[in-house]
């Protein structure tokens, strides 16, 4: 609070943490005024002793201290402990005679009387001074030390709560709640039977114990179900499946945990007989049994619901020991509970226990075999029995068995036969609350005696039971059964009942209707964080003479046990007294149960051994409790903001505080509670002090032995007053909100006649209103607790919720006015009145009262409205208390700040929910006054009006003389009715505008007079006339601050938005909205998803029509255009066929891929929707029955022009023209038996001159008539060269007829025998003829329609359109390329430098830049050379792969080069033309250049270069298409080389000494010496493999280049090699002469061992640039070349 103002100087010191004390309730009390140096932060009060925590950490103890060795008897005045100096404590507690203290490190210090070992230190009867207590948990290794949150003393116990929730505890006692064997516990250990859950808050009664637990929750669920006893390891429950019924036994027991008391022996009644035995968790339904009837009128039926099995299960014990407690509880004879003596056999069985190595096993009350109580010794009737086993079904069982099938389908039977409220579980967390028979309601509903005994006993009193039913059918799906929050069903645990479906039917159906009011746990993940939970149970344990422990008997309870009936009542706050207990719950109501000796219980009923309501009157709502001896204390809201003090309990009086000796005051007291008399007075309700307003205000107060205290501050500045105010005006309305929901919204929702009255909407809208109202009920509900907590320990503005999450109160309210007004659009309340009246009579003064309506005799409707609409008016006191808290602080301070904007949140939020709630009635108005047909169609929950022209204001241009249009804008639609003026149904149709798909736009008046709108939708464009400019502007801005609502989905919460601004909002022209075509068409019924612009699809959407096609990708003007996919059913075949590619005008139109439902894909160009220009066609799968491979050409969706099918079943392939789908023209097929045919085909079939080889080389030229059919004139020549010339006719093959004459050429002139050599390539398609398609496509993408015309900045143009659209769809999916691929396009994306003189740097950069290109098939270029290597490989692989079509692969290439060559230029037209010159700058010897140049290769770096096309495009091409040719030159060449193979083996065989002898070199030029391993070694005649080695190591290179550019360089290399080592050798320079040169160069070839030198030779003849060959490489190459034949005729030599 630094930034508070306070006034004269004064800090606050002094002015906060006051103190004050007093004991009794007389009216002449003054409390004295206790000083300290510096504010109390926290009061814990013993029976004779008291600690103090202040301001610092510091803790001060006074009383009677008797553990002090200073301290005499006299009573101390507070004093410091200064053995906490240095510790900053954060909490502090107080027992009997006994005190504690933690450290904000969660560090425990205990002092006092430890007599029982309740300070836990070993040894030591009393402690002086605050000592450290190490709190270990031994089950992690090494043990952990357990940091403490807070602490709670008793007598002789300590418990204490730690940061993980658990509790642990020491001292003497069955309070303790752990399985000792030996007290006093001096080590902390922990309560096992509290494990897995989420304590909140432990408290501690003289000999009893106390725990607020979190109810489970879905955060508990992933806990492993238990389904064995963890102290004995049988299973818990066995199940057998039968045809029409299930057997669930729990026929399984554990040791009992129950202290048996004097008086529970006396009580010991008759057993009933042992036929009628019964499960210790088995129910008795309260409506069949008479003697539960006797129970006080009102109170709850004590019955065992799902959530105990849950929750004892969940510890992996069944602990029913509530057995007991139900038996006992509604005035019944207690049965005896065990079947042992006396304590004294418990004991020894637990020491029987413990010997058994079982000495830490949980003690549960469970699983022994109780008696089902009877009535005056009578047996129970037979159908009392079945109701029991009925009930017994309802109750619990372990998440194990609940998410198996065979429970599930006895779940289904439950869920059709059993009464509803057996099986509602309630609340968020599924926990089902004292619920009595259902056929009580009504009874118990008129009666409403009390109003809050009759919320307890009507299971309409509390919204959870309702939800309970809903919350189980909703999840009574085997997916969500492992949930655990149901009815179990266990069976009897001594006989395994049967359960069938006929038994069950007996069972009668419910009458209720059943409504899901509570908002589940998971609803609000960030409230349910950052707010206190609601949803708790309390837990007793230890002794329970008094009925301390609520269980609703005197038993005393080894293990803690949850107290049934306080469930559901959102318990926020307990707190325990010596002998009796309090708990506070969040609706401010205060429960007691215990000793009532001294009226400390606030109300005088019977019996106090369960929780009961303590009496205050109307409007007094408690939110702080305490309980001292014989005393309660309770604080309070009044009228004022200022808090009261009520107090309950014995009057002590002065007299009786100077009586001498405590042990005489002891014996007194013993005395006066035996004999029933209440010695000094006491108070049979709570009575005021009145000297609390004197207190200022008090924010705690505190009871211990018979002292009371109390905290409070002083009003500095309105600020304390305003924090008070802020919690008391959020708890107020909590209890408002909470008696509409019982009183009124739960009663509406269970009458039967709702859904005939409202009708399925209306009905689903208010159950909704009502989900969301228990929403913000909730929320309040969980609010005001925190603020209470604020109030009670921070008072600090920071810790405020609302402040830091005021986005979920903010929505909360939205959503709930939102359902508000949508219920009160569609006539809601109008139709509830009925209803209503039915229930609430023709005086609803309950209406009234609560709904706070002023009016007389208003009508139902608005009451009920008024009544709805009061949550909304909360928002107010936010906005107005915060800006009070505000005023408070220095305007220029941070929390002023922060207060001042939530506030102005809130204020924003009040005007918005006044505007909708206006919006909701102008709407409603509407809605009753317009013509009744039309109404049902168009009136919508979230529909709103905002104008219409019910005025003729608005009228539709060229509309007909007797026509009549109306116009009605809501903020999701505009409506146009029309009909015709004199009938008496004026509108017979109407026509919805969707907002999200409307343009408006003003037509310029342009003095016509006329006041225009045009108006534009998808599917139509009218124009609408206004009768004047004033009506125009009004209808423009309505219906354009309409539309942008509608397309932001403000709904109307913008509204005042342009009104303010004074200027026009136009919504955008572009947009996304969703749309459903209905005018006939091609689009037809068919749904728009995705972007518009100006009533058109234009941008990305989703298009789906009616008979499954579905659309996704660009549009352009309502138009598919751009890229697309298309799914389409096929319905002969049953699947769908599905296009992947470009659009254009809505059509498939550039590169695209087509899967057909039949198998077949395309894969390349479209045109106007069909398949055209270049493409590939796959027809089935390998192993399909006619797997096939097109690509080539396409015409108009057939194939024409140039193309390859590769028939991969027939094992042939075609290579040739086409025409309709038709080999038409020349053409060439090769099979895979090694047969060639080259001709003219016709109509499919060879027809007409051919040429067919065999793989034998025999030859037939001539005509044919079919496929492989000779018909006609010939010449078959053979092998041998023998030759027969005539007619011919038959299939080849199969026998051929022949006519003619046979030649046998030539027989003794050996030297002219090749002359009938058949020349191939005659009869084929030309290589500039191939693949056409696919260099006319990559001109169109440079924006050319014919090769090589067309403007080069547009190519440019067109190309780096092409890189950033792929750029963007590589931004939107990054996972598609590779980082290179993305290095590569960024490369791209600077264009060279494509005009002025061509110099060697910028062939440089041209060169670099068309590597690049090439290497991506996003440029046009990649793309082409990317096409031609797919064509290339599809045509000379696999079958393709033909010696003879050697010739056609190299022309093919030789064509790729020059028509690649030309596209170059056309980008860069300074580049000269094929074997053009680049000039060099630093010379001007232009003669000596162009002679040199001649004959320089393109590396040496010469003053010219000259330009081809090999030498620029070849390094980019060659590489992709090197392995298929590489392949035919290897077949070609196959008979050379392997003669050339033998030869090199044979010769290899030799030394080097030898081999170099034999090959004719001079002995000059024999290495003496070779370096092995970095060393000199001679040459011996031995000596292998070792000379000239370097230059052998580099030509072996060779075959690891492509082109013949740097399979030259290699030679060269070779030769450089050879020489450096011959002049190293001669020490000199000297030159090669040819016939020195060559025998060295053939010994380096024979040494490098190439095995396929012939296909290098002739790769390198064939692609050589032909500038090179005159020159040095010329040469080098002409030497190999004779190397190679060379070595094949050394045989011969």
């Amino acid at each position: 609070m630094e930034t508070q103002r306070t006034s004269s100087g004064d800090d606050g010191v002094g002015q906060r943490g006051l103190l004050h004390t007093w004991k009794g309730y007389s009216c002449s009390l003054t409390p004295e005024r206790l000083l300290l140096p510096r504010p109390v932060l926290q009061v814990a009060l013993g029976e004779r002793h008291g600690v103090l925590l202040v301001e610092g950490g510091q803790v001060y103890s006074f009383g009677e201290l008797p553990w002090k060795q200073s301290q005499g008897p006299e009573v101390a005045a507070p004093t410091l402990e200064s053995a906490l100096s240095g510790q900053q404590v954060v909490t502090v507690a107080a027992g009997s005679f006994h005190s504690g203290a933690v450290t904000e490190d969660g560090g425990v210090h205990m002092w006092g009387d430890n007599g029982a070992g309740q300070c836990g230190l070993f040894g030591l009867s009393s402690v002086p001074n605050p000592t450290p207590v190490g709190v270990l948990d031994s089950a992690t290794s090494p043990p952990q030390t357990v940091a403490v949150l807070e602490l709670a003393c008793g007598e002789k116990h300590t418990l204490a709560l730690s940061v993980q929730r658990e509790v642990w505890t020491w001292g003497s006692g069955c309070q303790l709640g752990v399985n000792a064997l030996v007290f006093p516990v001096w080590k902390p250990q922990k309560v096992e039977h509290l494990v897995g859950r989420y304590v909140l808050q432990v408290a501690c009664g003289a000999s009893h114990s106390l725990a607020l637990v979190r109810c489970l929750g879905p955060q508990d669920v992933h806990r492993p179900p238990v389904d064995k006893c963890k102290q004995c390891n049988q299973l818990l429950f066995t199940m057998t499946d039968k045809e029409d019924h299930v057997i669930i036994s729990d026929s399984h027991y554990c040791p009992v945990g129950v202290e048996l008391t004097e008086d529970e022996s006396r009580l010991e009644a008759p057993a009933a007989t042992p036929r009628l035995k019964t499960s210790p968790s088995e129910p008795v339904l309260p409506s069949q049994t008479s003697i539960y009837n006797s129970d006080a009128p009102g109170e709850p039926a004590p019955f065992h619901n799902s959530e105990k099995g849950e929750s004892a299960l969940a510890n992996g014990v069944l602990s029913s020991s509530d057995a007991a407690a139900q038996w006992n509880d509604g005035a019944v004879a207690g049965v005896k509970n065990s079947p042992y003596p006396d304590e004294q056999a418990v004991k020894d069985y637990l020491k029987k226990l413990s010997d058994s190595a079982q000495g830490d096993a949980k003690l549960t009350a469970g699983g022994l075999h109780s008696l089902l109580p009877s009535a005056g010794g009578t047996t129970t009737t037979p159908s009392s029995t079945l109701n029991n086993l009925v009930a017994s079904c309802a109750s619990a069982v372990s998440e194990r068995v609940a998410s198996t099938y065979e429970a599930l389908s006895l779940k289904k039977i439950m869920n059709s036969y059993l009464p509803s409220g057996v099986l509602r579980s309630g609340g968020a967390a599924g926990l089902t609350g004292a619920i009595p028979a259902v056929g009580d309601n009504t009874a118990e509903r008129v009666r409403q005696e009390d109003s809050m005994q009759g919320k307890k006993s009507s299971s309409t009193g509390d919204i959870r039971e309702e939800e309970a039913e809903c919350l189980r059918r909703r999840l009574s799906l085997p997916g969500l059964l492992s949930q655990g929050r149901y009815a179990v069903h266990l069976l009897s645990s001594s006989y395994s009942l049967l359960l069938s479906p006929r038994l069950l039917r007996k069972a009668g159906r419910p009458r209720m209707r059943a409504f899901a009011l509570t908002p589940l746990r998971g609803d609000i993940p960030e409230a349910q964080e950052v707010l206190p939970t609601m949803q708790t149970e309390v837990w007793s344990w230890g002794h329970g003479e008094h009925g301390q422990l609520g269980q609703g008997d005197n038993l005393a309870r080894l293990q803690p046990m949850c107290i049934k009936s306080l469930n559901n009542k959102e318990v926020v706050l307990v707190a325990a007294g010596s002998h009796h207990s309090l708990a506070l719950t969040a609706q401010s109501q205060v429960f007691s149960w215990g000793s009532n000796s001294s009226g400390q219980l606030g109300h005088m009923e019977t019996p106090s051994t369960v929780p009961r309501l303590a009496k205050l009157s109307e409007g007094i709502r408690v939110w702080d409790i305490s309980a001292g001896k014989r005393h309660t204390l309770l604080l309070a809201d009044g009228d004022c903001i200022q808090p009261i003090i009520y107090y309950s309990g014995q009057q002590v009086k002065e007299e009786e505080e100077k009586e001498a000796g405590q042990a005489k005051e002891m014996c007194q007291q013993d005395k006066a509670e035996d004999e029933g008399e209440r010695g000094g007075g006491y108070t049979p309700q709570p009575v005021l002090l009145p000297f609390c307003m004197n207190l200022g205000y008090v924010s705690g107060v505190y009871a211990g032995g018979r002292r009371c205290m109390a905290l409070s501050d002083r009003n500095v500045m309105g600020f304390i007053a305003s924090l008070h105010e802020l919690a008391s005006a959020e708890r107020k309305f909590y209890c408002k909100l909470c008696n509409i929901k019982s009183q009124i919204i739960s009663p509406l929702l269970e009458l039967e006649s709702l859904s005939s009255a409202l009708g399925q909407v209306a009905l689903g809208l208010l159950q909704k209103l009502a989900g969301r109202f228990c929403y913000l009920c909730h929320l309040t509900g969980q609010h005001a607790v925190s603020l209470t907590a604020n109030l009670r320990r921070g008072r600090d503005v920071n810790s405020l919720v609302v402040l830091d999450h005021t986005g979920i109160f903010l929505d909360c309210h939205k959503e709930y006015c939102s359902s508000l007004c949508n219920f009160q659009v569609m006539g809601g309340f109008q139709a509830l009145t009925k209803p209503s009246l039915d229930f609430f009579g023709k005086s609803p003064e309950l209406l009234q009262r609560l709904s706070e309506c002023s009016e007389d005799n208003p009508p139902m409707a608005d009451l009920l409205a008024a009544l709805f609409y009061l949550p909304t008016r909360h928002v107010h006191e936010y906005s107005r208390l915060l800006l009070k808290l505000a005023t408070c602080f220095e305007v220029s301070s941070s929390d002023y700040q922060k207060l001042h904007y939530n506030s102005s949140k809130f204020d924003d939020l009040e005007r918005q929910l006044k505007r909708k709630r206006k919006e909701a009635e102008y709407t409603l108005h509407f809605w009753k006054s317009f013509p009744g047909k039309m109404t049902d169609s168009l009136r919508k929950p979230q529909r709103r009006l905002i104008c219409e022209s019910s005025n003729k204001a608005l009228t539709l241009q060229n509309a007909g003389r007797f026509s009549v249009n109306w116009f009605i804008l809501f903020n999701d639609a505009l409506v146009h009715a029309q009909g015709v003026a004199p009938y008496k149904n004026l509108f017979s149709t109407h026509h919805v505008f969707r907002l999200a798909t409307l343009w408006v736009e003003p037509i310029p008046e342009e003095n016509t007079g006329i006041y225009g709108l045009k108006v534009i939708t998808p599917e139509e464009t009218f124009t609408l006339l206004a009768s004047s400019p004033m009506e125009k502007t009004k209808w423009l801005r309505a219906i354009n601050q309409a539309v942008d609502q509608a397309l932001s989905g403000a709904g109307q919460e913008t509204v005042s938005l342009s009104s303010a601004s004074g200027q026009k909002l136009e919504p955008p022209i572009s947009r996304t909205a969703s749309y459903t075509f209905y005018k006939e068409g091609r689009l037809k019924d068919a749904t728009y998803e995705g972007q518009w612009l100006a009533g058109k699809p234009h941008g990305r959407g989703l298009l789906k029509w009616p008979d499954g096609r579905i659309y996704t990708g660009e549009f352009k003007n309502g138009l598919e255009d751009g890229f697309g996919e298309i799914e389409a059913p096929n319905k002969m075949l049953n699947k769908n066929d599905y296009y992947q590619g470009q659009w254009k005008d809505g059509k498939m139109h550039g590169l695209g891929k087509y899967r057909y439902a039949s198998g077949e894909v395309y894969d390349g160009f479209f045109q106007d929707g069909m398949r055209h220009g270049h493409g590939v066609l796959r027809s089935g799968k390998l192993n399909t029955s006619s797997p096939s491979v097109f690509i080539g050409q396409w015409l108009q969706d057939k194939k024409t022009g140039y193309g390859v099918f590769d028939d991969i079943t027939k094992g042939e392939k075609y290579m040739g023209m086409w025409q309709d789908h038709l080999r038409q023209g020349t053409g060439v097929v090769v099979t895979q038996f090694g047969l060639y045919y080259e001709g003219t085909f016709k109509d499919n079939k060879m027809m007409g001159t051919g040429i067919l080889l065999s793989e034998d080389d025999t030859t037939y030229e001539g005509e044919f008539s079919d496929d492989w059919t000779l018909s006609g004139k010939g010449v078959l020549t053979m092998a041998n060269g023998d030759y027969l010339e005539g007619s011919f006719s038959g299939e080849w093959g199969s026998g051929l007829k022949v006519t003619g004459s046979y030649f046998k050429p030539h027989l003794f002139d050996t030297d002219k025998e090749k002359t009938r050599a058949v020349k191939l390539g005659r009869l084929c398609v030309c290589a500039e003829d191939k693949w056409q398609a696919v260099f006319e496509e990559c001109w169109r993408q440079l924006g050319c329609e014919e090769p090589g015309q067309g403007e080069n900045w547009k190519a440019w143009e067109n190309i780096a359109v092409a890189l950033a659209n792929t750029r963007r769809q590589i931004l939107d999916s990054p996972e598609q390329l590779s980082r290179s691929h993305s290095r590569t396009l960024e490369g791209l994306e600077v264009i060279p430098q494509n005009t002025g003189p061509m110099t060697m740097e910028r062939y440089h950069t041209i060169h670099l830049y068309l590597i690049k290109a090439c290497d991506t098939p996003l440029h046009p270029l990649g793309r082409l050379v990317e096409t031609l290597v797919a064509v290339y490989r599809m045509t000379y692989v696999g079958v393709g792969a033909n010696r003879r079509l050697l010739h056609q692969a190299v022309s093919e290439i030789k064509s790729y080069l020059n028509r690649i060559f030309q596209t170059v230029r056309f980008l860069f037209p300074d580049l000269p033309e094929e074997g053009g010159l680049i000039p060099e700058p630093t010379t001007s010897l232009q003669d000596r250049k162009e002679q040199d140049s001649s004959d320089a290769p393109p590396e040496s770096p010469k003053p010219g270069h000259v330009v081809s096309s090999s030498a620029l495009l070849l390094p980019v091409l060659l590489p992709r298409l090197y392995p298929p040719l590489f392949t035919l030159y290897a077949l070609d060449k196959e008979k050379e080389d392997d003669v050339y193979w033998e030869c090199v083996l044979r010769l290899n065989k030799q030394t080097d000494l030898a081999l170099l002898a034999f090959l004719g070199v001079q002995e000059k030029f024999w290495p003496v010496s070779v370096p092995v391993l970095g060393e000199k070694q001679q040459v011996l005649s031995s000596t292998k493999d070792a000379c000239f080695a370097s230059a052998v190591e580099t030509l072996q290179q060779i075959s690891t280049t492509f082109t013949p550019s740097d399979k030259l360089q290699v030679i060269q290399l070779t030769f450089e090699e050879i020489t450096q080592e011959v002049q190293s050798l001669l020490k000199q320079d000297f030159l090669w002469s040819m016939d020195d040169l060559f025998p060295v160069f053939l010994y380096v070839v024979l040494r490098a061992r190439i095995r396929n030198l012939g296909s290098e030779v002739s790769l390198i003849e064939d692609l050589m640039d032909p500038c090179v060959q005159h020159g040095e490489h010329g040469i080098m190459f002409t030497t190999l070349k004779a190397c190679y034949y060379q070595i094949q005729h050394e045989k011969i030599t």
